[in-house]
């Protein structure tokens, strides 16, 4: 099993210290995660990580409004995966009832989410597109179905490249009905389940995110889904898990719209 953690451990006496690509089976976490609330950090906890080969498969369409020089790259899984259920911090979110505007491409990926960096990678958006096309967007039957019975209405996907062209990210929102439906789709896109997984979007010119070994993160914040996932240019495995975990770091700038909504739904009084 792959686990995607901070290795940055102490070295033993008379070691060096190292960031090993295949840790012990402890788990841990894949960093810190730069988002505050209300100024206290809220940090993440990786849990189980589930490994599978990085295999094409059919089954995946075309299907959603495709945006001008983009197109849906071939439906494959990321070799390693992290989910994380939701936050307690979100639990205003946790019902689209509470927040029932649609997400909006500008919402999503604003001017400070167009170049993004996070501390030796720096990336930029390539193409972005907003889909109230669930199943178009996705492949996998069981993934799918599960998207539609748990009532997702919106997938917004953006594809980054770093600025020497070495990396490669994708990061997707999915517009769930509530928490414990967001908490399934994290389920299904273990890739242990081959329910399915969100299809990378690709830039007309760019290096093709597809083939090879892929890292992906999920996390559940309210109703909302958030998938970051991330390889080397040609899908070459990294020698260290660590740097697909910081150049996940980078590109999840994107989520950060789910703070600013947060802080629009009112807080219940107690009676």
């Amino acid at each position: 099993m792959i686990e995607a953690r901070d290795t940055e451990a102490k070295a033993a006496k008379g070691g060096t210290s190292g960031r090993d690509f295949w840790p012990d089976d402890k788990p841990g976490s894949r960093g810190p995660k730069p988002k505050l609330l209300f100024g206290v950090v809220a940090a993440l906890v990786a849990v189980v990580l589930a490994v599978v080969a990085a295999v094409v498969l059919t089954g995946g369409d075309d299907g959603g409004e495709k945006a001008a020089g983009t197109s849906n790259g071939p439906g494959v899984l990321p070799v390693a995966y992290t989910p994380q259920m939701a936050d307690k911090a979100m639990v205003k979110l946790a019902k689209r009832t509470a927040d029932p505007r649609p997400v909006t491409q500008d919402e999503v990926f604003p001017a400070d989410a167009k170049a993004v960096k996070y501390r030796t990678y720096a990336f930029s958006l390539a193409a972005s597109q907003v889909s109230d096309d669930c199943v178009g967007v996705t492949w996998g039957q069981r993934l799918r179905g599960d998207l539609a019975k748990y009532g997702c209405t919106q997938v917004a996907r953006g594809s980054y490249v770093s600025q020497d062209k070495r990396h490669l990210g994708q990061i997707a929102v999915l517009n769930m009905v509530d928490e414990n439906g967001a908490e399934q789709i994290v389920r299904d896109l273990d890739p242990a389940t081959n329910a399915g997984f969100v299809l990378p979007l690709n830039a007309t010119g760019q290096p093709a995110f597809g083939k090879g070994f892929s890292a992906a993160y999920s996390q559940v914040y309210g109703h909302y889904v958030i998938i970051t996932w991330v390889q080397r240019a040609g899908g070459v495995q990294p020698a260290s898990l660590n740097e697909m975990i910081d150049a996940s770091l980078a590109i999840e700038k994107p989520a950060d719209f789910v703070w600013g909504r947060l802080e629009l739904v009112p807080t219940r009084r107690t009676q």
